[in-house]
């Protein structure tokens, strides 16, 4: 199981906590200081869409007009912190966020 995100996110420390607490085997992958692959990216953008894109958080409110009229796979390369978090890459595929609907896929 793959963890993305950032070291410094209140809730990607609550869900690699968790993971761990529930016996998975966790890898974190920090995207700032290991930024995604194109492939990665694409990857993302084709499971979950714009929705990928934090559109509430102060580095997206800092982007260019240009780079924010952008597609989401374009914002993602620039500014890997714009990612929304966490991603997780588990056998039940990829899961974005941390709310009851994938703690109950993952089996929490």
């Amino acid at each position: 199981m793959i963890l993305y995100g950032l070291p410094t996110c209140d809730t990607c420390k609550k869900a690699l906590k968790a993971l761990q607490a529930a016996g998975h085997r966790v890898t974190f992958r920090d995207v700032r200081a290991e930024p995604l692959t194109d492939a990665e990216i694409a990857e993302f953008v084709t499971a979950f869409g714009p929705a990928i894109v934090n559109r509430q958080s102060t580095t997206w409110r800092g982007l260019s007009d240009f780079l924010k009229a952008s597609e989401p796979e374009a914002q993602l390369a620039a500014q890997p912190t714009l990612m929304k978090r966490p991603v997780i890459r588990s056998d039940a595929g990829l899961t974005l966020g941390w709310d009851d609907g994938v703690r109950a896929r993952l089996g929490l």
